[in-house]
């Protein structure tokens, strides 16, 4: 059996010296068991005959430090902007044990890393004496696979400045698994937790020599981008909402723990996170955001997201973010109206970053104007006419029909996504904005629930027409848009060549009209979802025109429909776009986010 050419191993210094050291590191001379670990036959994983005690830690120790050979080599690497290196080191004689770059697949790199983590307390145990250059796909290792002892040790120790999970926890070279597109672990994040609550609570005494010099790196622990897709989650798997609570719960015993041991401050770490809060929970983040001014602990909140929250609850919460951190306010559900918009907008426009802002039931009607509403209304727009970094508002179920050149004319820069679900829009509405300067910056348009079968057909062609270089994502659900809507859209629709996602749900339209769809986008090579109604065709019975509401609460054939299903995918698959996904499910996570166009 032949083996790893050990010469490849022994250049540099003596086996005595740092293990840090770049040309420094020795495999041969070490234990004979070491040396088998990469001997076998090519494409096997390599077995690690692991044993107990002093000898286990310098085996894994040994491991982890052949690894970081591997990854680094002789040469410097170029390291990517996830923090692991883009291309593998030539010269280590192991070129024969990897795949030719594999896009699906794990390196042997990650599958000797999570080995090695199998025997978690000698892994701990080896921490200290690792390169840093490990510790990035050590955290995804251990993050996927619930290994909750070293994860936590794993943050304890962290020797960089800046833990954030949208770097570690996504598609990398080793593995191909992006961890943010899942709901997060509940074990795993109440690890990361807890090693961030441990760095402010062991005495120093008990560090040791290479945890005193990693203790105090960290500065800021990003745990902004999980998933938050609203769907119910399983009980291993840990929601934004629960993340919120664990968070601040944190917060609050760091102060409570600080106020009843007094000593030296510890080093401060900021800790970014997308904070939800509703009735239930805003008196404990309340006072999770009070104690952590101040304190070690910051808390800096990316993303707020507020449901049927009252208005001085809001403000209250408002007034107790860091200005410089808050990207998007998320306000759902509060129906505030003109009048209570108008007490809570001020405390938003001091937010002089912020990049989205999403509100819900505002009503201002022009068909019932009133002194009050009015003198509100101006109110909010010259509060409007404050932010400057403005690139995505929403507005959805706000009656705001002829009034939408009054809002859109104060904003400062050009909106890259706009969401105007259930506003009732006029035709002039829509002719404002296909003339305005949004139009041809935007990335993201949702007209749901606005109909758009009649006299508002031409002016949203029009605007489909002034957005087509740079239109990504477009939501039209239950705009009444039948086949003959459908089919004179369809030349204006296709020149949208960067669209990636369209949402024609709850619109009557019937399987031919589908099938001309499907043909006519065949030369929209970036379109990826159409989420699509059922077809007419497939209810018993149907009124006509069919109300949307009937249409979302009628029963279908389900042997009908499965005989559509089978039809459009044939479809697919003759035109070479089998991986064009056509689907009726719109509680699924094929919305895209505007932060992640």
């Amino acid at each position: 059996m032949r083996r790893v050419d050990r010469t490849h191993w022994t250049k540099g210094r003596s086996a005595g010296r740092s293990c840090r050291g770049g040309e420094g590191w020795r495999f041969a001379g070490r234990t004979g068991a070491s040396r088998r670990l990469f001997s076998g036959r090519p494409g096997r994983l390599p077995s690690f005959p692991f044993a107990t005690g002093a000898h286990s830690v310098c085996l894994v120790t040994e491991v982890c430090i052949v690894l970081a050979r591997f990854v680094h080599g002789s040469a410097k690497p170029r390291v990517g902007i996830r923090g692991f290196p883009e291309v593998a080191p030539e010269g280590l004689g192991l070129e024969r044990w990897l795949p030719a770059r594999p896009s699906a697949m794990h390196t042997l790199v990650f599958l000797s890393t999570r080995q090695v983590l199998q025997c978690q307390p000698a892994a701990c145990q080896a921490l200290p004496l690792l390169p840093r250059e490990l510790f990035p796909l050590l955290f995804k290792v251990a993050f996927m696979d619930k290994k909750t002892v070293v994860l936590r040790e794993l943050v304890h120790t962290w020797p960089f400045p800046l833990l954030s999970f949208q770097q570690l926890l996504q598609e990398c070279a080793h593995c191909s698994r992006a961890l943010l597109q899942e709901r997060p672990s509940t074990e795993s994040m109440q690890a990361v937790i807890l090693g961030l609550t441990a760095r402010f609570h062991t005495p120093e005494a008990e560090d040791g020599t290479h945890s005193l010099c990693r203790k105090h790196t960290l500065r800021v622990l990003d745990m902004t981008g999980l998933l938050d897709d609203g769907v119910e989650q399983d009980p291993g798997t840990m929601s934004m909402w629960d993340c919120t609570a664990a968070v601040a719960r944190t917060c609050i015993a760091q102060q409570q723990s600080r106020t009843a041991e007094p000593g030296p401050a510890p080093i401060p770490v900021e800790v970014r996170v997308d904070l939800r809060v509703n009735r239930a929970s805003y008196s404990f983040l309340r006072e999770a955001l009070r104690s952590s001014v101040g304190s070690p602990l910051r808390l800096c909140c990316r993303d707020l997201r507020a449901e049927d929250l009252p208005m001085r609850n809001t403000v209250a919460l408002l007034q107790l973010l860091d200005t410089g951190c808050l990207r998007r306010v998320d306000l759902r559900f509060n129906n505030l109206g003109l009048r209570g918009l108008s007490v809570i907008i001020p405390h938003v426009a001091r937010f002089q970053h912020l990049a989205s802002l999403r509100l819900h039931y505002v009503h201002g009607d022009s068909r019932q104007p009133s002194v009050d509403g009015e003198d509100n209304f101006r109110y909010f727009l010259a509060q409007m006419g404050r932010f400057t970094c403005l690139r995505e508002l929403s507005m959805g179920s706000s009656l705001l029909s002829g009034r939408l050149d009054q809002l859109l004319s104060t904003l400062q820069s050009p909106l890259e996504s706009l969401e105007l679900a259930f506003c009732a829009l006029l035709p002039e509405d829509l002719r404002f904005l296909a003339r305005s300067s949004h139009a041809a910056h935007l990335k993201k348009l949702d007209l749901s629930g606005n109909d758009l079968s009649g006299s508002q057909l031409v002016p949203f062609q029009g605007l489909l027409q002034a957005a087509a270089a740079t239109l990504l994502h477009l939501e039209l659900t239950e705009c009444q848009l039948a086949d003959a809507q459908l089919v004179a859209t369809l030349p204006t629709l296709t020149r949208c060549a960067s669209l990636r996602y369209l949402g024609l749900y709850g619109n009557p339209l019937s399987m031919a009209g589908l099938k001309e769809l499907l043909r006519d986008s065949a030369v929209q090579a970036e379109l990826r979802t159409v989420v699509h109604p059922f077809p007419v065709d497939c209810y018993e019975g149907l009124p006509w025109p069919p109300p949307a509401s009937v249409l979302l609460e009628a029963s279908i054939n389900e042997e009908k429909f499965a005989r559509v299903e089978a039809e459009l995918h044939q479809l697919l698959l003759a035109s070479g776009r089998a991986h064009v996904l056509w689907t009726t499910d719109i509680y699924g996570r094929l919305a895209a986010d505007y932060f992640s166009l």
